[in-house]
């Protein structure tokens, strides 16, 4: 292979730090390694990134010393073009992924050891672990989903500069949905200039997120199909980018044709109940404190009787089919905001959506999507 000059998102500084900081918890915790397969975590902690991140690869991360790689061969280009590490093993698709794996990890870490690993990854098959296991009978085991997942909670200042970027993103997707949404226009058409314009600002992901209409609309997670919007249809838009794999959305609502005053008056509301919420959030403060300000509010407006949805989760590096990292907002949370984490926070009523994503600063938040918050006309200006 020629030589490949590495393309790194983050300073290799950043790296070593956040290497430093997993080789920190796995000596607290007594352990000889951390192995990790979620692919953020395998991104996040050593740069490594393939668009093929749902094949078999993982880290392993040791006590002290340098972090090895196993991956498809395919790969190989990637591993050099996105990251500092020169050690690393390579399966191919004819071969026994297992027992490659478990050779390498034991050519890492001898063969005795007391590792963890992430457990709840969705790329570790219950079938693969079992193997593993089985092939490296000397090693103690327990769970590490949560090492990596928790450090990267808490964002740096260029993690931040992606979402702002993200959030850049979002917005131009944003507004060219509302000059879509007029009668005669389809999901389709919509979702096509959404995503067209997201792309162009900067996304590294087609988008566009929740899109749906009509009586879809008062429904989460409706996809676009071929509806053609018609007089008085509501609209529920989320636009979702990423830029390398950092995630900033939102919400607005959207009305075809025209809205009717009592439409008016309920947005309205929506934005003062996220205001009087987000007052609540600095760092030190339960996440139960602004959540119950949503529910009681939204539940006093008399529209429903009773409100389920979280209104935050923590979001930053997601790969499909991750949506969300683990901090979510509900009446049952024991958590608290954090200097450095970044949110979406949401309410969706009656089919009108209204959301942001922030960033928890030392005395407060600021908002990572800056879009002009009321119910929107389609095809009127902004």
């Amino acid at each position: 292979m020629n030589k490949v000059i590495p393309e790194l998102w983050f300073s290799a500084e950043e790296y070593q730090a956040r290497i430093s900081k997993i080789q920190n918890k796995i000596n607290d915790l007594k352990l000889d390694a951390l192995i990790v397969f979620f692919p953020e975590s395998v991104t996040w902690a050593t740069g490594f990134f393939t668009r093929g991140y749902s094949s078999f690869q993982f880290a392993i991360i040791p006590a002290s010393g340098q972090s090895h790689i196993v991956c498809r061969d395919v790969e190989e280009f990637y591993i050099k073009k996105t990251t500092q590490y020169s050690s690393y093993t390579l399966w191919n698709d004819s071969d026994d992924k297992v027992s490659i794996a478990a050779r390498a990890i034991e050519s890492v870490l001898g063969k005795q050891s007391t590792v963890a690993i992430e457990e709840h990854a969705w790329s570790l098959s219950v079938a693969k672990y079992r193997e593993i296991r089985n092939r490296l009978t000397g090693y103690k085991w327990q769970d590490g989903s949560d090492i990596v997942s928790d450090l990267r909670l808490i964002k740096s200042a260029a993690e931040i500069k992606y979402q702002k970027r993200a959030g850049h993103a979002a917005e131009m997707g944003m507004s060219a949905a509302i000059e879509m949404a007029i009668p005669g226009n389809s999901e389709r058409d919509m979702a096509a200039i959404v995503c067209s314009e997201m792309i162009i600002s900067g996304s590294d992901r087609a988008g566009p997120g929740v899109l749906s209409s009509g009586e879809r609309a008062m429904y989460l997670h409706g996809g676009f199909n071929d509806r053609v919007f018609k007089e008085k249809d509501k609209i529920q838009l989320e636009t979702t980018p990423h830029v390398k794999y950092y995630h900033a959305r939102f919400m607005r609502p959207i009305m075809v044709g025209d809205a009717t005053d009592e439409d008016f008056k309920l947005v309205e509301s929506l934005i003062r109940i996220q205001d009087e919420a987000l007052k609540e959030v600095k760092p030190g403060i339960l996440a139960t404190i602004p959540d119950s300000i949503y529910r009681e509010a939204l539940l006093n407006l008399g529209i429903m009787e009773k409100y389920t949805n979280k209104t935050f989760y923590s979001i930053g590096l997601l790969m499909e089919p991750n949506g969300g990292e683990p901090l979510e907002a509900h009446p049952l949370a024991t958590w608290r905001f954090m200097e450095g984490m970044t949110f979406h926070t949401y309410l969706l009523v009656n089919g009108f959506g209204m959301s942001e994503t922030i960033h928890i600063t030392e005395n407060g938040y600021e908002r990572l999507t800056n879009f002009p918050r009321r119910l929107f006309i389609g095809g009127k200006s902004i």
